[in-house]
């Protein structure tokens, strides 16, 4: 029989509780496609073996030069050199610059020997082989050296960097069609209750479309995560050890939600703890939405079994769920972006929990940052977190954060306090 809910940890004991029996390194690396390492975690420090770009090259379009025989030239008293050939890009020079001589070139393409600097074709004008230069320029003037990109030998890009478009580019600039990376931690997700249908099905009376395997599935992406959905499973003991089974063969993380509270159909702790040793290693933690979160290990492997409700499900997996996954996967947990606020309202906390509260942002016609809540009291509304830009956590032993009083507010998205309107 498990104890649910005898002694619930803080949530600061849930999280060391987690750190001590599950260990969220790396699952290895694999070496894939630079073309299929989007959103990929780097798994080696990249050294450029080069430089970038690899020779002096232009800039602009116009004409290669020495600087000394620009020098004096005006709109009304131009230089005249002679023209003496072409430099094309993608292609070697044939054309060496020696003095009073000009080169076209176009942007892209390599300096020649013996020019120093390129004129702007808006400042020439060309008639046969004669080029009039209208305006001075300065040695290195519209050209890019060889190297003022990257360097040969700078380390451009480091181990545990998520590749976007601009780290693709870095690579593809190196030459690199092939890169190393972190393995992607597989995370079965599955749904549990009677009442839980699947998006696209009808909805016959009493029923519910699943919530929470659809939005998980999306934290788990988000995280750096493969999941793996397995779909709705009734709250019947033996289904649900078939279930985990299945998920714990076909994943390195399990996510469950629903089936976790004290009712007669919350069977959950008791089929994780069947599957093997330890079992349960949290049950019940004191915080508000999410204190049914339960949590086991079976044979290496974290089983996290979420409150049914979509907005304790999603909080929990934010705060506790998200990190394990994020450094499985080779990243560094993220720091959540805070931002200054002032209550907006009075704000209540649950005795003897710490409670999240759900605010929206707003600029007052002070221009002070409001904090004012989502009026919600139900943890399974999943617009509470729809509407809210972020959370407030009110400690255990503070009855409440008064209106008006000064708070911090945890942002869900980046940048979240440049795109808050004045209302």
């Amino acid at each position: 029989m498990i104890a649910v809910f005898r002694k619930l940890l803080t949530f600061e004991e849930a999280q060391k509780v987690i750190l001590e029996h599950v260990d969220p390194k790396p699952l290895g690396f694999e070496e894939i496609p630079l073309l299929e390492a989007t959103g990929r975690v780097l798994a080696q420090n990249i050294t450029a073996d080069r430089n970038i770009p690899p020779f002096n090259r232009s800039t602009v379009d116009g004409y290669a030069v020495k600087a000394q025989d620009t020098s004096g030239a005006e709109e009304n008293r131009p230089n005249t050199l002679r023209a003496c050939g072409a430099v094309h890009i993608g292609e070697e020079p044939k054309v060496i610059i020696g003095r009073k001589e000009a080169a076209e070139i176009v942007t892209g393409a390599p300096i020649p020997e013996g020019a120093d600097a390129v004129v702007m074709v808006e400042h020439t004008e060309r008639t046969g082989d004669n080029v009039r230069i209208f305006s001075a320029v300065a040695r290195n003037a519209n050209i890019m050296k060889a190297g003022a990109d990257i360097k040969k030998g700078e380390t451009v890009l480091r181990s545990g960097r998520v590749l976007g478009s601009r780290e693709i580019g870095v690579l593809a600039a190196l030459g690199i069609a092939k890169v190393k990376v972190y393995k992607v931690p597989r995370v079965s997700v599955l749904s549990t209750g009677a009442e839980v249908t699947e998006p696209g099905r009808k909805l016959a009376p009493g029923k519910i479309y699943d919530i929470n395997a659809y939005s998980l599935n999306a934290a788990v992406v988000e995280s750096g995560g493969r999941p793996i959905y397995l779909g709705v499973f009734p709250d019947d003991l033996a289904e649900l050890q078939k279930a985990l089974k299945l998920a714990l063969a076909s994943a390195d993380v399990v996510l469950t939600s629903g089936g976790v509270s004290v009712g007669p159909k919350d069977v959950m702790p008791k089929a994780v703890a069947s599957l093997g040793k330890p079992g349960i290693i949290l049950s019940g933690v004191a915080i508000k939405p999410g204190k049914p979160t339960t949590i086991g290990l079976i044979e290496g492997r974290p089983v996290f079994s979420l409150p049914g409700h979509p907005t304790s499900a999603l909080l929990v997996f934010d705060l506790l769920v998200r990190p394990v996954i994020q450094m499985m996967a080779g990243r560094s947990p993220e720091e959540r972006e805070e931002v200054k606020a002032v209550a907006g309202a009075r704000m209540f906390s649950t005795k003897g929990r710490k409670t999240f509260v759900m605010v929206t942002l707003k600029r007052n016609t002070s221009n002070r940052m409001v904090a004012e809540p989502v009026e919600t009291g139900d943890s399974g509304a999943i617009m509470t977190l729809a509407k809210a830009d972020g959370f407030v956590e009110i400690p255990e032993n503070l009855q409440f954060v008064d209106s008006d009083e000064e708070i911090v507010v945890h942002l869900w998205r980046k940048k979240m306090q440049e795109t808050v309107r004045s209302r």
